[in-house]
């Protein structure tokens, strides 16, 4: 005697209807269309520098490096010193001036003499660096802003400015 397995018909209907669900999801998809049944241009996925006469692949988002270079550097630009502080640094900048350049030909440049200039006209929280033959100073002005400068073995360079875009009145080292 031989025993045929019956088939349970609505087992065979869900194993039909589950391999149908599982196929469905491996569909291909077409991709967007900019109009007119033509392709989505690729979205940029890499930026480029900005050549003179050089085509970019499309995945190329272009950017100018000098541009990039100089808005990295920008830190260091010195905002606008109004009028009227400006107006009150002009006696501190000159005296300073005067101090600074009777240091300098006397030979005697050096932070700490640096420091007591700029104590001696008004300006003690200033950050003084360097060394014998450079030394480069910034302190608060009376009125806002900035005095700054240098004092070198051949030269003194003393002046009023806004603080830097990076705060302050040196940019960092």
């Amino acid at each position: 005697m031989t025993i045929t397995p019956r088939r349970n018909p609505s087992a065979v209907l869900s194993l039909l209807l589950a391999g149908t669900l599982l196929l469905g999801g491996c569909a291909v998809v077409p991709a967007e269309t900019g109009g007119a049944g033509s392709p989505a241009p690729p979205t940029p996925t890499v930026a480029c520098p900005q050549n003179d006469g050089a085509v970019l692949p499309p995945e190329c988002a272009p950017y100018d490096p000098d541009h990039a270079m100089a808005q990295n550097d920008r830190y260091r630009d010195r905002m606008e010193l109004s009028d009227e502080a400006a107006a009150a640094a002009v006696q501190p900048v000159t005296d300073l001036r005067v101090r600074l350049e009777a240091l300098r030909t006397e030979g005697e440049i050096s932070i700490r003499a640096v420091e007591q200039a700029l104590q001696e006209i008004g300006l003690p929280d200033a950050v003084v660096r360097g060394d014998e033959a450079a030394v480069e100073f910034g302190a608060g002005a009376p009125e806002g802003g900035c005095v700054f400068g240098e004092v070198r073995q051949d030269a003194v360079r003393v002046e009023a400015g806004g603080y830097i875009m990076d705060g302050g009145c040196l940019p960092a080292q």
